[in-house]
């Protein structure tokens, strides 16, 4: 498949890189930093179209609505759930290919303030193939540029009904807002986009949110992991363990036979002690899986002695899937164990699961399906 997206009539805007739009720019007398003012523009999360771009000429404002589209994604239909905390959308691309991302609000406790977590899509499917994800069943299509991974942050900025933009102001929402990298796809399969995402949402001109509120997710790439240790040390980094042994996780996780535990375990250790920062380890529990009490002590083992938490994922069960999530008692019994032997643990709260809110549910309920740009109420 091509890692690339099919040309339409219009390039997006936020996929064309400084030189070229300097060019174009200057083969129309316009001087060298207009290109810094039409893209730090085009990602202003309040813009909702070109023509929002007011610090440039209108008889240029209309040269770049008529040369570039707005957005890489032409049209999204998404669904909303708890209340309206909890949003997921499947975005449409220039070519077809169909990707997610989730928003996640969560409210102020006390005196507390607020926070909001936007999930986000690398890549259009997944080659890694873990049976229990509907991302992984549905096979891969091609790596998403950096400006389609960008444009999922922004559209959740500019959804009219939604309007997390009208949150987004200095010293308010920035200290409590993250991006992750946790929706479809393996994100270090596609590195160079990737970390240049991450240096697009880090721009201070542009949505200038803090490397500390990225995190990267892996499902155990090891050359990746190492070299963000060397290019973007500020950056989380969150490794999809799943099993604590290599004969369950070469099953629940293929890319394990590759890299397997302890490789991918010891990768872990030197981002740790290079970066001073704390791994967390993603573990998904599947009721009579890897929930098992020789795997939560193996997990236990493996997460002691060095800068990490673990992070326990009751399974959001994909449509026909021969397994289920471990119950709220087996939960408390696998973390229990952890925490006996001194590791941080946390259980992730279960949000959306009446609106196919695990990754690649969403996608494969549409399949086939015209997108939209409605969105549907549903129950909370």
């Amino acid at each position: 498949m091509t890692d690339r997206p099919v040309a339409g009539n219009q390039p997006a805007i936020s996929e064309v890189d400084p030189e070229s739009l300097t060019a174009w720019l200057a083969a129309r007398g316009e001087p060298a930093y207009r290109a810094a003012q039409v893209l730090a523009g085009a990602h202003r999360p309040t813009a909702t179209s070109l023509d929002d771009l007011t610090d440039l000429p209108r008889p240029l404002r209309g040269a770049v609505a008529d040369a570039f589209r707005f957005s890489s994604i032409v049209g999204s239909h998404a669904l909303v759930a708890d209340g309206g905390l909890t949003a997921k959308a499947v975005h449409e691309l220039a070519d077809g290919q169909r990707i997610e991302s989730v928003l996640m609000r969560y409210p102020a406790r006390g005196k507390g303030i607020g926070r909001t977590t936007i999930c986000i899509s690398s890549q259009a499917g997944c080659a890694v193939g873990c049976p229990f994800c509907a991302t992984g069943q549905a096979g891969f299509g091609r790596q998403l540029t950096a400006g389609e991974i960008v444009d999922q942050v922004l559209h959740w900025h500019r959804d009219p009904w939604l309007a997390l933009g009208a949150d987004w102001r200095p010293g308010g929402v920035r200290s409590h807002y993250n991006i992750v990298f946790m929706g479809m796809g393996e994100p270090l399969n596609n590195v160079d986009r990737v970390f240049h995402a991450v240096r697009l949402l880090n721009d201070p001109a542009r949505l200038g949110i803090g490397a500390r509120h990225i995190t990267v997710s892996t499902s155990g790439v090891v050359p990746g992991i190492d070299r963000m240790i060397d290019e973007l040390p500020q950056v989380n980094l969150a490794i999809s363990l799943h099993a604590a042994s290599d004969e369950l996780r070469d099953e629940l996780v293929p890319i394990n036979r590759k890299w397997p535990i302890a490789e991918v375990v010891a990768a872990g250790q030197r981002f740790a002690a290079r970066t001073r920062r704390r791994v967390s380890l993603e573990y998904v529990l599947i009721d009579g899986m890897n929930d098992a009490p020789a795997q939560a002590a193996g997990l236990a083992a493996l997460a002691s002695g060095w800068l990490c938490h673990v992070n326990l994922i009751p399974l959001n069960p994909t449509p026909g899937s021969r397994w289920s999530g471990t119950d709220a008692v087996g939960v408390r019994r696998f973390a229990a164990t952890i925490e006996q032997a001194g590791v941080p643990v946390t259980v992730r709260d279960t949000r959306g699961r009446e609106i196919e809110a695990a990754c690649g549910q969403l996608h494969a309920q549409l399949a086939g399906r015209p997108i939209g740009t409605a969105v549907p109420m549903v129950p909370a």
